[in-house]
Order: structure tokens, then C-alpha cells, then sequence
């Protein structure tokens, strides 16, 4: 069964995962904390951030490579062979002045560390993050009860270039996870009903949908993703999973 999902996972395009909404790939192990968010590259090479351990499996969910991160790491992308993960070394969903946010920068293929970049502007701790035409995009934590979520844009260099807000009305600990994809951004968050947010480029919201992307969501070819849960052992502790999702213009993502 192992070698048979390995084959069909393998027939990757540019990252694209060929498999059935109903197909699993589990990561080998299982973790102290839970997953954060998922990265892709080609031929199917999954990358998990479980908090305080970075993963890298190919694409039946064996471990290639491993390193233990800071608490905590966040959602991350892989852009030009190198990932980047948003991380918060403070205090999330507070006021101002609480959260210690930066950007680290990690090599894909060995997982050594690289750089790391402060975001100060995410002021509710970074969380989450996505790359799109160069530029990078960290979303993160919020409040109760402020009635809008931000996006906070950065440069190749990550200088700061402007903030975006989703009028979104308020989501439990503001958004988690990231994706450009078809056009669009998908923006995974918590909550007692797990929500999906969608907008276009200009962040205005196309979408607010009822389906679970907070643990990780990646686009991998038109009208499909992969999408992140966390289930636990026994014991307690967490596991990382990715399935296939088709995009459904009524409920988001099925």
C-alpha cells in the first residue's frame, strides 16, 4: 500500500499531488506540539512545522530531515529553495507591544538555519505566512473582538511595504494559515467552527466558508490543494496529515 501511494503522489507537475480527497499521507512520527502548516515542493516533498520540530518527508510522509526550531514556528512557504516560516517568540493575540515577531529563513533541502528577519509590524504575533510575486505576506494573531484581520506585506528583503485589512468580522486568534492559489488568498483560522476565509488580490473578501484549513493549507494545481489535520496518539501526542481538496465556489473547499 506504502509503494502504491508513493506512485501516485509521485506523478507530481511543478508540485502537484495527483490523489483522491479521500487519500491520507501521514508524517512519520508523531510530536510534542501540534502542526502549524505544511509547505510542497515538486516531486512531492512535504515540509511540516509542528511548533518546535521542522520536517521534511517525501511524499508518502517518510522523515528526511528534522531539526528542532523555537517556540514557536509557525506556518511557513518555500520559495526558490528556501523556506520561510513565520515564527512568534512573545505573546500572541494581545495588544500592542506583547509579541515578538520574526521570519526565519531555513535551506529546503538540509533544513540548516539561514537568517531570520524581524516583522514588528505584526504586532499580534506572527503566525502564518505565503509568498506571492516576490513578496511576502505574514498574518498572525488578533485580540478579542477587533472585527477585521491584517495581512502585513514585505519585500524580497522583507522591509515592510504596507498592511492590508479583511473585513472579516473577527476570528478567534485572527488567521493562521496562508495560501495564494488560483487567484485568490485562503486564509485558514481556529475557532469552535473553523473558518476559511477568500479574497481576491486586493484582500476585499470573496468568501467565508465553514471547513478546517487552520492547520495547513498549500495550492498545488487549478482547483486543488492540500489540506492539513492534526490528530493525536493515544498518549497525547500530535500527529500531521495531508489530504487533496477541490475548490467549491459554495462551500470553499470539499
Amino acid at each position: 500500500m506504502k509503494r502504491i501511494l508513493e506512485l501516485v503522489l509521485g506523478l507530481a507537475l511543478a508540485g502537484a499531488f495527483v490523489a483522491s480527497a479521500a487519500e491520507l499521507v501521514r508524517c512519520e512520527g508523531d510530536y510534542e506540539y501540534h502542526l502549524q502548516g505544511i509547505a510542497v515542493a515538486e516531486a512531492g516533498t512535504l515540509y511540516w512545522s509542528f511548533t518546535t520540530d521542522l520536517v521534511k518527508t517525501d511524499a508518502a510522509g517518510k522523515v528526511l530531515a528534522k531539526v528542532q526550531v523555537a517556540n514557536h514556528h509557525g506556518d511557513l512557504c518555500l520559495q526558490d529553495g528556501r523556506l520561510y516560516v513565520a515564527v512568534n517568540l512573545g505573546e500572541f493575540n494581545k495588544p500592542a507591544g506583547k509579541a515578538d515577531s520574526w521570519v526565519y529563513v531555513y535551506e529546503a533541502d538540509s533544513l540548516a538555519f539561514v537568517a531570520r528577519y524581524a516583522v514588528p509590524e505584526v504586532v499580534h504575533g506572527a503566525g502564518g505566512m505565503a509568498a506571492k510575486d516576490g513578496h511576502f505576506f505574514v498574518v498572525g494573531g488578533l485580540p478579542a473582538g477587533v472585527e477585521e484581520n491584517y495581512v502585513y506585506e514585505y519585500d524580497e528583503n522583507f522591509r515592510f511595504v504596507q498592511r492590508h485589512v479583511i473585513a472579516s468580522g473577527w476570528t478567534s486568534m485572527g488567521i493562521q494559515t496562508a495560501a495564494w492559489h488560483d487567484g485568490a488568498w485562503w486564509f485558514g483560522c481556529y475557532g469552535e467552527s473553523r473558518i476559511l476565509l477568500k479574497t481576491d488580490a486586493a484582500f476585499r473578501l470573496r468568501g467565508h466558508f465553514a471547513f478546517d484549513s487552520s492547520l495547513g493549507i498549500v495550492g498545488t494545481e487549478p482547483d486543488r490543494f492540500l489540506v492539513a489535520t492534526g490528530p493525536k496518539t493515544a498518549e497525547g501526542r500530535c500527529l500531521g496529515e495531508v489530504r487533496t481538496v477541490q475548490s467549491d465556489p459554495l462551500v470553499g473547499l470539499r
